[in-house]
């Protein structure tokens, strides 16, 4: 498969997309986004908000949200950290070589501007959490769904209405008797 001009794979830990380097994820190491853009940077500052904290404290409480599925990296968190103060929405006060951050009032303001940003932030993590949990299914059938994948997108839209009932009907069963498990194929098998 040819990789589109514009969309260059990154390395984890990189920054952009929250994730420390840990095997085992998807196909090459790399595992699910976890936050889109922005949607970290909001985090922080409400996690501030509730209860000034140390950088290693807000890793832990994210690294709770996922139930241990997900901890950000020191590298993504401490220049988010000092994304926040610099925009004066955080402030950090140096304790023992250690700085405890606080929210400022603008960072309630801005807290209080995007509530309804910061729900979509807390659902995203909510699916994340579910989407995360479902790697640890095994190798086989984790490669068996990357199989259907790469033939759904070899179809390159030439999908006729009769390709689309037969494919939908195919996934649909495939569902049911995965969510159905053995006993109910053993019982028609009969």
């Amino acid at each position: 498969m040819r990789e589109h001009p514009h969309h260059r794979p990154r390395e984890l830990g990189d920054g952009h997309d929250g994730l420390e380097k840990r095997p085992g994820r998807e196909r090459g190491g790399r595992g699910p986004r976890v936050f889109a853009p922005g949607d970290l940077k909001l985090l922080l500052l409400a996690l501030v908000a509730e209860q000034p904290c140390h950088g290693y404290d807000l890793i832990r409480q994210i690294e709770g949200m996922f139930d241990g599925a997900y901890s950000p990296s020191p590298g993504v968190i401490y220049p988010t950290l000092t994304f926040l103060e610099e925009s004066e929405l955080v402030s950090g006060d140096a304790q023992a070589g250690k700085k405890l951050y606080s929210v400022t009032p603008a960072g309630r303001e801005s807290l209080a501007e995007q509530a309804v940003a910061l729900d979509g932030v807390r659902t995203r993590i909510d699916v994340s959490k579910r989407s995360l949990r479902g790697h640890d299914r095994p190798a086989e059938i984790h490669e068996a769904v990357h199989n259907l994948r790469h033939a759904l997108q070899m179809h390159h839209g030439r999908w006729s209405p009769e390709e689309i009932i037969r494919v939908r009907d195919l996934l649909n069963a495939t569902a049911r008797a995965v969510v159905d498990g053995p006993h109910i194929h053993q019982e028609t098998a009969q």
